[in-house]
């Protein structure tokens, strides 16, 4: 008997998370559907406090741009 467990995880280069909440479908349409148990998200191109997401059941850990419009 194996004792193997697997998980999903997702790598998604947003290339700006603010325009892609904008678009359709929504990005936690896209985020639920895919049901990831780790998603990383690269060149969010954020500043601390730009925005904040409500994923319920998941621990976020983010790392802010030091320049604005940088990733």
């Amino acid at each position: 008997m194996s004792n193997t467990q697997e998980y999903k995880l997702i790598s998604w280069n947003v290339n700006g998370l603010r325009a892609v909440l904008k678009k359709e479908p929504s990005f936690t349409e896209i985020f639920e559907t895919i049901n990831a148990d780790v998603f990383a998200l690269q060149e969010t191109k954020l500043q601390e406090g730009q925005v904040e997401l409500d994923l319920p059941g998941y621990v976020q850990t983010w790392n802010y741009a030091d320049r604005k419009g940088y990733s």
